[in-house]
């Protein structure tokens, strides 16, 4: 157990000299099995754990949904998402903020990143809120929750990511997440009408559209209606596999965005490269967090804890909601897929020897990691809100978000609380 401790030591040093993260993992998983046992072995590890990475069948689930998120995005299916819930609800105090999360919901659905959901409706929700006259602070705030509904609402990358790492059934976390992911979009919708009820200011009422306009924004969703029920619907009734859903979603976005009349060759080529570069960087940061696994795992580390914790005598639940506790809190300093990456291999282990479903806690784990996008000081999503709206200062983006924070916090209790909620839609898949 020793040797782990002094790994993630070493891990935390090196990111505080600024070491990518990714990097600070995989020097100290191949260092440290090389010291507990050789350089060839060390090496010959790290080599394999490479070619079975970019060889296994599976991952090939993540640049696909990151090929479909892309090409939703340039098909303009935001905006047209965020017409239809505005002209529905528009007319309410806070109704262009509630009519951002129902479309940063819709979007996730078809999305599965925090980030690209954020940095979309930032380009699409904020104009019209800022002509309206709505505060800076509840914009932003509501903008950078919204964002991470993206990983909530399936298909979600983190999602995946985990069902790979833990080899839990990727389809059953897609349905586990659903529930969640709707609380979430409620109870941020609340704080926005807590947050406009302390401050009508701060968001007023907009326009009321006739039934005729309503039904013509409504229109414009069918593609994302349709494109989420093939992907989503043949998931969970079993017609296919997770990854040939995600093949069937990318090709079914091109065609969407290609009828469009979107989709020029530069866009092509644009959506290509930004699909391989955010692909690259989440495979970097999984075949470092592999390497160290094989180092902790290595090590006695996993088993003492597991033994340490039972033998304290806590209710499996307190234990659990510990490490929700200390995900909170290194998640509002760390950058979150390499956080959850980087403490699976200690608590997976804990969690599945106390008796806990794993798609359950794959559910907290994207609940935290949503709660760290949004935390400040070193949020992804307020960075990068912060360099799309230059005009809005991070000070502001800090006070607007603390509200949906909370909310978060609240999703995460309920869910820790009752587990049903994540695991009765999967208990309907073989």
């Amino acid at each position: 157990m020793t040797e782990a401790l002094l790994g993630f030591a070493a891990v935390f040093a090196l990111a505080l000299l600024r070491v990518p993260l990714a990097f600070a993992m995989g020097l100290v998983g191949v260092v440290g099995l090389a010291l507990m046992r050789s350089w060839p072995a060390s090496l010959a590890s790290a080599s394999q754990v490479v070619y079975e990475s970019g060889f296994a069948y599976i991952l090939s689930v993540v640049p696909l949904f990151i090929l479909m998120g892309n090409f939703v995005a340039r098909a303009g299916l935001a905006h047209e998402l965020y017409r239809a819930a505005y002209a529905f609800i528009g007319h309410f105090r806070g109704g262009l903020a509630h009519a951002t999360v129902i479309a940063c919901a819709g979007f996730g659905a078809i999305c599965g990143s925090s980030i690209a959901t954020a940095a979309t409706m930032s380009k699409v929700a904020y104009p019209p809120m800022k002509k309206l006259g709505y505060a800076d602070h509840l914009s932003a705030g509501v903008i950078c929750a919204g964002g991470t509904l993206g990983i909530m609402i399936p298909p979600s990358t983190i999602l995946v990511i985990y069902g790979i790492v833990t080899e839990t059934h990727i389809g059953k976390l897609f349905a586990a997440g659903v529930l969640p992911g709707l609380l979430c979009a409620a109870l941020m919708m609340l704080a926005v009408a807590f947050i406009t009820w302390r401050d009508p200011a701060a968001g007023p009422a907009g326009r009321r559209a006739s039934w005729r306009e309503r039904l013509e924004a409504s229109r414009g969703v069918w593609g994302v209606a349709l494109l989420a029920l093939l992907v989503l619907g043949g998931i969970y009734g079993g017609v296919f596999t997770a990854t040939e859903g995600a093949g069937i979603g990318a090709f079914g976005a091109f065609v969407f965005a290609w009828l469009r009349r979107t989709l020029t060759w530069r866009v092509l080529f644009e959506v290509l490269v930004d699909s391989a570069r955010t692909t690259a960087m989440l495979f970097t940061i999984l075949i470092a967090a592999h390497m160290f696994a094989n180092f902790v795992n290595m090590t006695s580390m996993p088993y003492d804890l597991k033994d340490w914790i039972l033998e304290l005598g806590l209710p499996p639940l307190a234990v659990v909601g510990a490490m929700m506790v200390i995900y909170v809190v290194l998640g509002s300093i760390m950058e979150e897929l390499a956080m959850v990456l980087l403490t699976l291999p200690v608590f997976f282990p804990i969690v599945v020897g106390l008796g806990f479903d794993p798609v359950w806690f794959g559910v907290l784990i994207v609940l935290v990691v949503q709660i760290g996008l949004v935390s400040p000081p070193v949020g992804m999503n307020l960075f990068v809100l912060n360099s799309l709206l230059p005009e809005v200062s991070l000070a502001q983006i800090y006070r607007g978000v603390w509200m949906f924070v909370v909310a978060l916090i609240v999703a995460l209790f309920v869910v820790l609380e009752v587990d049903a909620l994540a695991l009765w839609l999967p208990g309907f898949m073989r």
